[in-house]
């Protein structure tokens, strides 16, 4: 088994009140921040990309405004998935009123969706569950889409593969088919958020010793 994952939770914040999480960006996070048309998209996205600075810094003993992130995409591109070049792996994930980030020694995927009711949960579930899937209600479609979404962040494929590729049983993945499927053993955990919210946490190679939660919301408040 491999190190602890380290989990924080915390709550988004205003960029208009957060001049001191502002200046922890970096130019292409401080550009994309005002494109968001919505005050509380905003407002998770500074939260989640100033607590994943944070929490790294201090995992790596860094100024948190210093680290320099490598987002080279499939196409040559500076717009995939961030990685820290020679740091921890790392995952970051927002919805609603929560942002989160996982930082693991290894490839980490982490994700959290507001739990709510659903139009048409049987047309949504049939992009989500496999053929050995059922899902009964929100509360296992969130559940199912959080387990997941996580193991698809942690393989870098995100949702440009289908999660109909995976499925998963009560101890884990049963089965998992496609050009994005990992060739090394995965782990997965469910996670606790917040009330009302289902998260998930997942993983490329050996179980984690321990995958531990707690507040980050400390880490945001102004010095």
């Amino acid at each position: 088994m491999s190190g602890t994952c380290e989990i924080r939770w915390a709550r988004p914040v205003d960029p208009d009140t957060a001049a001191h999480l502002v200046v922890l960006l970096d130019d292409t996070e401080r550009a994309r921040l005002p494109r968001f048309r919505l005050p509380a998209d905003r407002a998770r996205y500074l939260a989640a990309h100033a607590l994943t600075r944070l929490v790294l810094a201090d995992a790596v003993g860094a100024d948190p405004a210093e680290l320099r992130f490598d987002r080279t995409c499939r196409c040559g591109e500076q717009h995939g998935k961030p990685v820290l070049p020679g740091g921890p792996g790392f995952s970051l994930t927002h919805a609603g009123d929560v942002v989160g980030v996982a930082v693991h020694s290894g490839p980490v995927g982490l994700d959290v969706e507001r739990a709510r009711p659903l139009s048409d949960i049987t047309a949504m579930a049939a992009h989500v569950r496999s053929p050995g899937e059922a899902v009964a209600d929100e509360a296992a479609f969130f559940t199912l889409w959080t387990r997941k979404e996580a193991l698809l962040k942690a393989t870098g494929e995100g949702l440009s593969a289908p999660m109909s590729d995976i499925t998963l049983g009560p101890d884990g993945v049963l089965g998992w088919v496609g050009a994005g499927a990992p060739t090394q053993p995965v782990w997965l955990r469910d996670l606790r958020p917040a009330p009302g919210y289902a998260g998930a946490v997942a993983g490329l190679g050996p179980d984690p010793l321990a995958v531990r939660e707690s507040d980050g919301d400390d880490l945001l408040r102004a010095p």
